[in-house]
């Protein structure tokens, strides 16, 4: 028998350890059990259906091969449109490259950034595929800690702190998965000039924006016209699995970033793009807000809900849909909680284990992804589960 030899990358980049509990929640479905999910960052709603609607028109006339590989032209006129009426921003098109999911977008600026060896700095708790995108090129994500002092986020004293002659970029998120924490229009200008002044670049996920509650986000690109900017349909346009999303990029960049699309993977889907034109129209934003208006509702109820059965969120947050709780006071560890959790009362959560290293085992995500009704029963049977939870 031959003896496989994987590449060491391979066991360096770390599962998503929510998959565990997923799979654990899909077998228990399987036997019967009432499952309710609270540890999948995806919306519970459907695509709006005027978006399903020209996808559908768009299989019907045939859109079925290959696009130029920066998106149609169409759609990126279009995304272009949506930063000068969101935010007021005159964009060139030419900057905008429309990739399979937001996924892509980073492993764009992933391969036209980093040299092996070379870091980029993030925060701790963050999206733990950033990391790993950074380890497929042979580069190396720094895990800056945060805590809620400065709502999670990255400052430029942490930055100046933690950077070093092999940094060539940081990477922040606004609204941030795993705390909803927002960076205000201030704090992004700082975030730049500390950059700019080290020669690095700075590239901002906004993939949450739309998604915010009380308050506007403001796009880096308001104060950083020379910033990268990582955008996505999946979340205010409810569009997972239609795998598209968007980089903004400095004109000199985009060639390079051609060239990189072309090789790694020809082009975004066609039809999913097709369909995406019909996401600025003035249905399908109808629909959004009142789903954006639903998760925030989610939001103002659970968030009490979780301080009163023990959980530290000492950061309200402004967007996404994620409550990043902290779960010292119950005792005990957190991906033993999820563990606990879900073979008592069939509830998923996510511990904090998947968003980095500080202070992860004293943390567990929440995703308000689900309906208020189930929410309120999450709630309740969070509460027997604590119960019987040893730690208390």
């Amino acid at each position: 028998m031959s003896q496989h030899r994987w590449a060491q990358r391979v066991q360096e980049i770390q599962p998503f350890h929510v998959m565990a509990v997923l799979a654990r929640a899909r077998a228990l479905e399987a036997a019967g059990r009432d499952v309710i999910h609270m540890e999948i960052g995806e919306p519970d709603f459907t695509t709006p259906e005027p978006i399903i609607r020209a996808g559908q028109q768009a299989l019907a006339d045939g859109h079925t091969g290959y696009t130029p590989a920066l998106g149609l032209p169409a759609l990126r006129e279009a995304i272009a449109g949506l930063y000068a009426q969101r935010y007021g921003i005159a964009l060139d098109p030419a900057r905008v490259v429309v990739t399979p999911g937001g996924s892509a977008a980073l492993l764009l600026i992933s391969a036209l950034l980093v040299e092996p060896g070379k870091k980029v700095l993030m925060a701790d708790p963050a999206y733990p595929c950033n990391r790993h995108f950074l380890r497929l090129v042979e580069g190396r994500a720094v895990l800056v800690p945060t805590g809620p002092e400065t709502r999670y986020q990255l400052t430029p004293e942490l930055i100046e702190q933690h950077w070093d002659s092999d940094c060539v970029a940081v990477l922040a998120a606004s609204p941030a998965n795993p705390t909803g924490t927002l960076l205000e229009r201030e704090e992004l200008a700082a975030l730049s000039a500390v950059c700019r002044r080290l020669g690095g670049e700075l590239i901002v996920d906004e993939i949450y924006h739309g998604l915010t509650y009380a308050v506007d986000a403001c796009s880096v690109l308001n104060v950083a016209d020379d910033a990268f900017v990582l955008n996505s349909f999946s979340k205010y346009f409810g569009m997972t699995g239609w795998r598209l999303g968007w980089l903004i990029a400095p004109e000199a960049a985009v060639p390079s970033l051609e060239k990189l699309a072309q090789n790694l993977y020809i082009c975004a889907p066609h039809m999913a793009q097709q369909a995406a034109l019909a996401a600025f129209g003035e249905e399908s934003r109808e629909i959004c807000e009142v789903r954006r208006h639903a998760f925030q509702v989610r939001r103002d109820f659970l968030l009490p809900a979780l301080r009163e059965l023990g959980f530290s969120i000492p950061v309200t947050p402004q967007g996404a849909f994620y409550l990043y709780a902290d779960m010292q006071a119950l005792g005990g560890d957190s991906q033993q909680l999820c563990q606990h959790v879900i073979d008592t009362e069939f509830l998923a959560l996510t511990p904090g284990l998947d968003f980095g290293h500080h202070r992860a085992d004293q943390h567990l995500r929440f995703a308000y992804t689900t309906s208020l009704e189930r929410l309120e029963q999450g709630v309740e049977r969070l509460a027997r589960a604590l119960r019987s939870w040893p730690a208390c």
